[in-house]
């Protein structure tokens, strides 16, 4: 009888149960075994970046590493930076009632239950009077003297301005230098202990991507820290004529102007300035290293002289660069050159294509400004250009900025490829105030015609056409008449003071 046996099943089935049993105790041990001799322990790379000083730029936010990271980074940075709010008259700023109030001022009951209307209409026009605003702004501590960086706007204007320091300490400030054109502003506090001081770093290295973190004063919340990424460089918002902002998806608001924007290793690298008022992530801060430039000045003169060669410049188009034999449209193309200027006295000639300053590469037209302005006035330098394709270097001492003035306009006549020109009679050339003689004067542009969309402008005045000099409106016909459709067409005008190249495409029709 088999009776106990088929309670446990068949012999075979048994010794596969047996087998499987004894290779699972076998596999088993051999894990214990291994694991002890490999010492396992967690991942070197994470042990390495909470042991370093140095840390990872490219830690992922959500990661557990990046917290402390930030906490850390917050900690050390934050004493530098400062809250700044001004006190600034208005004067004859209109009806005092349709003006900003500060909360301490007593409404008026009366005028609140009946409005302003009916003072109007029984009392006569609410006499204008002064009113005080109140704004807020942040800034960084640069020295052991008390300097501090800021933007111009926060303190423009100001009658009183009063610094307020990570500890609650409270200071006047008095203004050291300003800087319209970089927006750009240099106060001072006087303390009697050494202040914590925000190191400066170099923009110039700043990578897209990098994590940044901002401090300020925004809606008057101080010390407010926020995180983001550099989310572009060399940006170009019509704010001034040395535009090239740091684009930071940081989050910046009101009140945050004049505060630093600070690298993963605490070093400031820009200053934040603006905002698109519609937009979410879009905030933008100056280069340091525009600051450093001007920081000499500021602190010696209270103002910034910058550097002039005398040229007009101009973007170089793909259109432009074609008509001028060049494969790639990279540098500044000179429109014109300023008599008894630096760059005449060097050399430079209109048509020249500006690739090089004082060893720095032109890529854009808008970089060159930058450049000659940061250069130091009597500095020799050595600039290349392109001249009739060809690389050309030539030497000149920077002179002083000035400034350029507007164009007027004249009337109307017969249009020509979407423009009207006319003859320039002496009373033209004295309403043009031209001391040149020769050229025709645009009297007229038809909105969405070639011309418009080239950029030509009402009151231009025609000196070449694709490099055929025009004296008078019968050599402007002879030039168009050697067009072909199609083709692309440069025009070489006088705009005001200046001179610039305009392209056009001929109709094809």
């Amino acid at each position: 009888m088999t009776v106990g046996n088929e309670r446990f099943g068949p012999p075979h089935r048994r010794f596969q149960t047996s087998t499987l049993f004894f290779v699972a105790v076998i596999a088993l041990l051999g894990g214990v075994l291994l694991a002890s001799t490999m010492e396992i322990r967690p991942s070197a790379k994470a042990v390495d970046l909470l042991g370093a000083k140095k840390v990872n730029v490219l830690a992922s936010p959500s990661s557990s590493l990046a917290p402390n990271l930030f906490v850390d980074l917050a900690k050390r940075v934050k004493p530098g930076v400062v809250n700044i709010s001004t006190t600034k008259v208005v004067k004859g700023g209109g009806r005092v009632f349709r003006h900003f109030s500060p909360p301490s001022r007593e409404r008026d009951p009366f005028r609140d239950f009946f409005g302003e209307d009916f003072f109007e209409r029984f009392f006569g026009d609410v006499p204008q009077r002064d009113y005080v605003q109140r704004s807020l702004g942040s800034g960084f501590i640069i020295d052991r003297e008390g300097h501090i960086i800021t933007n111009n706007h926060v303190i423009e204007g100001a009658s009183e301005i009063r610094v307020r320091l990570s500890t609650d300490k409270e200071f006047p400030a008095e203004v050291i230098g300003r800087d319209q054109k970089t927006d750009l502003a240099l106060i001072k506090i006087k303390s009697w202990k050494d202040l914590p001081v925000a190191e400066l770093g170099d923009s110039d290295k700043l990578e897209i991507g990098e994590w940044v973190m901002a401090i300020g004063n925004p809606f008057g919340l101080a010390q407010t820290v926020t995180v983001g990424i550099v989310s572009a460089k060399g940006r170009v918002i019509g704010s001034g004529p040395y535009d090239d902002f740091i684009q930071t998806d940081a989050s910046i608001n009101p009140g945050n102007s004049g505060g630093p924007l600070f690298n993963i290793n605490g070093e400031v690298v820009g200053i934040n300035t603006a905002i698109v008022a519609t937009g979410q992530g879009i905030g933008f801060a100056i280069p340091i290293n525009v600051a450093k430039d001007i920081l000499p000045q500021l602190k010696k003169k209270g103002k910034v002289t910058r550097g002039g060669i005398g040229v007009y410049v101009q973007k170089l188009t793909p259109d432009l660069a074609k008509s001028f034999g060049l494969e790639q449209n990279k540098g500044a193309l000179v429109a014109d050159v300023i008599p008894g200027s630096a760059a005449e006295a060097g050399g430079i000639r209109r048509g020249d294509i500006i690739v090089k300053f004082n060893g720095k590469e032109i890529d854009e037209m808008n970089e060159l400004p930058r450049v000659v302005a940061s250069t130091p006035v009597g500095k020799e330098v050595e600039v290349v250009v392109l001249r009739e394709g060809k690389p050309l270097t030539l030497q000149l001492k920077v002179g002083e900025l000035k400034e350029e003035t507007p164009a007027p306009a004249v009337e109307k006549t017969k249009l020509e490829l979407g423009m009207s020109v006319q003859e320039i009679t002496p009373e033209v050339a004295r309403q043009l105030r031209l001391s040149e003689p020769g050229g025709v004067v645009v009297s007229q542009v038809e909105p969405g015609s070639v011309a418009d969309e080239g950029g030509v402008k009402r009151g231009d005045v025609i000196r070449e056409v694709d490099g055929q000099v025009i004296r008078k409106l019968s050599d402007y016909q002879g030039a168009l008449s050697a067009i072909k459709k199609g083709e692309i067409v440069r025009l070489f005008i006088k705009r005001g003071e200046r001179n610039l190249y305009v392209t056009l495409r001929a109709p094809k029709g």
